[in-house]
């Protein structure tokens, strides 16, 4: 975390009552023009997480900085007015008395009517909806209301955009699309934002920062890729992906003996107080090998276009999950070998 990033919420802690804590000692940070998410189930902190950095919640420990200044800290609150955050939510709410244009001009009253209608026509140009100026909220598709949502967030040129779950009513093509479609606004645009949502593919699709969220605590911040790859936990490699976890001992450098036989790799090993370990097993380490020892049944498939998802019982009793690619089509029940080629070997002290 820098200290001095853009943003830099450090070591926040804050709760409704005396009694219950709701986030507990978060800290991360953003640089200008970064994308961040905080990613996790309901209930684990991300949203009152959100409420601190836009100014509707108080601290209980920790302070939030934006910009160089101090916005949050016990006792000494900066109010949502004053703080120059852009907020999209999760119901768009759009007035529905007002035009599309309406709407996004409505916080740009301190302008001059032709700078004004200028900013919302380039905005409505930029999200895709200038030919909309002048319907209203009802006569808009999901995808559509939540462009409008967007442009009217960020009208002000807002220091900073918080997101809430901003896609979760959207069908599921549509809302990779739009997460794809706002990424690369954002970026053209440099602003800085914080995205929370449920849905990993939400925060793959946005975040060039990830922060995973279980119980209140942040308990990793990186890179898809580095949360993927490197979890620092069972819960995070457990939120992240798909995956299963197969016993197995460490038994030298790189190498883990299994059911399966022998795996090398670059061993990612949290816990070294013991050999007996648990390694995960992603769906793209299990590769569909006719000539493999390895052989099992398809007990379910999932089609993604290019792959299929398969998951399999094995030979050796134990279910696995492999990506074929979908033009090698195989039914329920059919028996297929596939092999484990895997470059991290990510390891946990075994559960008895």
């Amino acid at each position: 975390m820098s200290l001095n990033a853009f943003l830099n919420v450090n070591n926040v802690s804050a709760a409704y009552d005396q009694k219950t804590t709701v986030v507990e000692q978060v800290s991360f940070s953003l640089e200008e023009g970064e994308l961040g998410c905080l990613l996790g189930p309901s209930g684990c902190g991300k949203t009152t997480m959100l409420r601190a950095i836009s100014g509707f919640q108080d601290l209980r420990s920790g302070s939030i900085s934006l910009a160089g200044n101090v916005i949050s800290q016990p006792n000494d609150i900066t109010s949502p007015e004053r703080r120059n955050v852009g907020m999209v939510f999760q119901d768009h709410a759009l007035f529905p008395h007002l035009t599309i244009a309406e709407n996004v001009g409505f916080g740009l009253s301190k302008l001059a009517r032709k700078k004004r209608d200028d900013r919302v026509a380039s905005l409505l140009e930029l999200v895709g909806m200038k030919a909309y100026h002048g319907q209203y909220p009802h006569e808009l598709s999901g995808g559509q209301s939540q462009r409008v949502a967007l442009a009217r967030a960020i009208a002000p040129q807002p220091k900073l955009l918080l997101m809430d779950e901003p896609f979760s009513n959207l069908d599921t093509e549509l809302r990779e699309n739009l997460g794809y479609e706002v990424r690369a606004l954002l970026k053209e645009l440099g602003i800085t934002s914080i995205m929370v949502t449920h849905d990993q593919q939400d925060a793959f699709a946005l975040g060039d920062q990830i922060g995973i969220m279980s119980q209140g605590k942040l308990v990793q911040w990186g890179s898809s890729f580095s949360l993927y790859h490197t979890p620092n936990s069972r819960f995070v490699a457990n939120f992240i992906g798909d995956g299963i976890f197969v016993s197995g001992e460490i038994t030298g450098d790189n190498t883990v003996i299994t059911d399966f036989g022998e795996i090398k790799g670059e061993i990612i090993n949290i816990d070294h107080s013991s050999r007996k370990v648990d390694i995960l097993i992603r769906p793209d380490d299990v590769k569909y090998d006719p000539q493999s020892p390895i052989r099992g049944a398809v007990v379910r498939k999932a089609f993604k276009g290019a792959q299929t998802l398969y998951t399999i019982k094995t030979n050796k009793g134990r279910s696995l999950m492999s990506l074929v690619p979908s033009h090698d089509d195989h039914e329920i029940g059919d028996v297929i070998g596939v092999s484990i080629n895997a470059d991290h070997l990510v390891c946990f002290a075994q559960q008895i």
